[in-house]
């Protein structure tokens, strides 16, 4: 069953080497989301010798159920947390400088239907324009009745006023979290997908010293000692608190939210549209990505927690119902192509305050007795700061020898200004010449995965050689991002990249049918089905 060899950077035998032949390591990160790689890549670009384990798959969790926005957050702006805004925006200014295929500048329109609307909201983000300094994205602007209607095609025109326009940024969450992982082995870190921390290891003087984790493809276990452990774990720093201090007090409440996956049409111009305020007192964004629309987002406070977190029918109703009330022609579930839910490590309240959208958002670092350092909170956005946090709390313990971040102006992989998206490749930066001689090479990997869906054969090769991916979920998810796009389609392509991917990985017949099972189980998640077909199957 072994893997073809590629002598790419990126196999999983050479990484898994890696771990034998290192005693012991300086950084050892648990979680493969946006903070824990974030964490790592800061660490290994600082010299120290780093190792991350992620349980199923880089992003898997809430890094690849985003609202895709690169952001200060300009309702953190409205409830005064300005230092959060600053940060944000700052943090925001260098990713679309060290990640441009990825992150882009993208016009945002508030519709003011209300007389005091336009100098209302036209004040409030030129202070967020000051904000951001000398990385501002471009000046906000107010735009007549004709503009506005121009350019968001599908508005209600019914006491529309005009708009207030500004810029943000807009970027792919999971594509992002591939290519740090891809940017931190690089540097010469090892990370490890599909790899599980079973147990914290402890010395004699009871520190956390390593830990206990599995391959879950080999379901080989393996002692790793690190002089640092860092829990950044998002929703789950809880389990490794246990695993810490059992009967340890919950540090995280999650908050979940949900996203409807819409046609280009309900927005067909290249403008996100921006609801400043719903019921619950939220914003709403409507944000074009990738030929398609991205509605959202919820805020519900959750007891539970899983992988697989399902969108409850009252956040679906809240999100139709409020894009009705300004859209001409308004999404009706039958419209929705995907639909994911996310969930949100905020800090679990101390009181018993059910408010979500009031906790701060900020990250917060707190070091166990035994010396486990947790991150916790934070945003994508803020990913690179909170890992430079997180270093320089370790070498502020004793754990690591002084030495300064590197990653404000690292370029991360496939780096290249990508101005024109026509053709969905872009994502891939730097590294699309190198697809496209694949494609040339075989040109059997040129063809569509399906024909509804540009998306083609070479992307899943070069998923399962280049980026990591292992199973069918890796690249419907999160390398080749269909599942979040068009669920059916995702669930039509399974058995083809499955086949591509047991030829790349030296699978059997057998193991590719469980893949496409497996996938197509976790897929029913992201589709919407409708109210009429629940009533029947419930009955």
């Amino acid at each position: 069953m072994g893997e073809q060899a590629t002598g790419s950077t990126f196999q999983r035998a050479a990484l898994l080497q890696q771990l034998t032949s290192q005693p012991i390591w300086d950084l050892l990160v648990i979680g493969g989301g946006a903070t824990g790689l974030g964490v790592a890549l800061d660490g290994v670009s600082r010299g120290y010798k780093t190792l991350l384990l992620e349980q199923v798959d880089y992003a898997k969790g809430t890094s690849s159920r985003s609202t895709k926005l690169v952001h200060g957050g300009v309702r953190y702006l409205a409830q005064g947390d300005i230092g959060l805004v600053r940060e944000a925006l700052y943090e925001r200014g260098l990713l679309l400088k060290n990640a441009p295929h990825l992150v882009k500048n993208q016009d945002f329109i508030i519709p003011n239907y209300e007389w005091w609307g336009g100098p209302f909201y036209t004040i409030g983000l030129t202070m967020y324009d000051l904000l951001a300094g000398k990385l501002s994205l471009g000046a906000s602007r107010h735009l007549s009745k004709k503009e506005t209607l121009r350019r968001l095609g599908n508005i209600k025109t019914d006491g529309l006023r005009g708009g207030v326009l500004y810029h943000d940024g807009q970027f792919d969450d999971a594509r992002l979290a591939v290519n740090l992982a891809q940017t931190a082995i690089e540097q010469g870190g090892t990370l490890l997908n599909h790899f599980e921390v079973r147990n914290l290891l402890k010395n004699e003087q009871g520190e956390v010293a390593g830990v206990l984790a599995t391959d879950l493809e080999t379901s080989k276990a393996y002692p790793l000692r690190a002089k640092a452990i860092v829990n950044a774990t998002g929703i789950f720093v809880d389990d490794i608190l246990q695993m810490d201090q059992p009967g340890a007090k919950k540090l995280v409440r999650p908050s979940q939210g949900v996203h409807i996956v819409l046609d280009k049409s309900f927005l067909p111009g290249g403008d996100a549209l921006m609801i400043p305020k719903t019921d619950d007192g939220r914003v709403l964004f409507a944000v074009p990505w990738h030929g398609r629309v991205v509605l959202g987002t919820t805020d519900t406070p959750l007891n539970e927690y899983s992988q697989e977190p399902q969108a409850l029918e009252q956040e679906i109703d809240f999100i139709l119902r409020t894009a009705a009330r300004y859209l001409a022609r308004p999404p009706k579930r039958s419209d929705a192509l995907s639909i994911f839910a996310g969930l949100r490590p905020l800090a679990a309240p101390q009181d018993n305050s059910e408010k979500t959208k009031e906790i701060s958002r900020s990250h917060k670092i707190l070091v166990s007795e035994a010396g486990l350092i947790t991150i916790t909170g934070g945003k994508w956005t803020t990913y690179r700061r909170m890992g430079q946090d997180t270093v320089d709390k370790a070498i502020a313990l004793g754990k690591l020898p002084k030495a300064p971040s590197q990653t404000a102006h690292l370029p991360i992989h496939g780096a290249l200004p990508t101005p024109d998206r026509s053709n969905h490749l872009y994502v891939y930066g730097s590294d699309q010449p190198a697809l496209q001689q694949l494609i040339a090479a075989e040109p059997a990997l040129g063809e569509k995965l399906d024909p509804t869906l540009e998306f083609v054969k070479a992307e899943v090769v070069w998923a399962a050689r280049h980026e990591l991916a292992r199973t069918v979920e890796d690249v419907l998810a999160r390398r080749v991002r269909v599942l979040f796009l068009d669920a059916q389609a995702a669930i039509r392509m399974a058995p083809t990249v499955a086949a591509l991917l047991a030829r790349e990985l030296g699978h059997d017949a057998q193991w590719e049918q469980q893949q496409v099972d497996a996938f197509c189980k976790v897929a029913q998640h992201y589709v919407l089905r409708d109210q009429s077909l629940l009533a029947t199957e419930k009955a």
